[in-house]
């Protein structure tokens, strides 16, 4: 369970450094700039951080067998998932209003050209994550 909680995690996180990576690419972190990202620098940068975070520490509770590691590890993840929900729900919200008819796929805001199967997948391995984490910790 531990081992297969660690490959979802680290698969989640190579479709999260995609999104990031698209995110910055296409000006994310300008928030003034016409077509301004809704998803502000530290609710991007605090999800990575954290989800890092959290995958450090499962790695070391892999080495180290700390129960209090693997809980920590899914405190945190807890969170990481609050923080993807925030993102997820502006995402499918802006990408539902009418988009302006002739203007530049350049107003756009960053978070609206991640590739939909990405996403997708990302929020799915997440949860996977989530509910493998919770087994682990609780000795399943």
């Amino acid at each position: 369970m531990e081992v297969a909680a660690l490959i979802a995690w680290v698969i989640t996180a190579l479709g999260g450094f995609i999104l990031l990576g698209t995110w910055i690419s296409r000006g994310g972190t300008r928030q003034r700039d016409a077509g301004a990202s809704r998803f502000p620098p530290g609710l991007i940068f605090g999800h990575f951080l954290l989800a890092a975070t959290g995958l450090v520490l499962w790695i070391v509770y892999l080495a180290a067998d700390s129960a209090a590691l693997a809980w920590i590890s899914f405190a945190i993840l807890v969170v990481v998932a609050l923080l993807g929900f925030t993102m997820a729900a502006r995402w499918l919200q802006d990408r539902r209003a009418p988009v302006a008819a002739g203007g530049p796929a350049s107003a756009r805001a960053p978070e609206q050209h991640f590739p939909v199967p990405v996403v997708v997948l990302h929020g799915l391995l997440a949860a996977t994550t989530l509910v493998l984490v919770l087994l682990a910790a609780l000795g399943a």
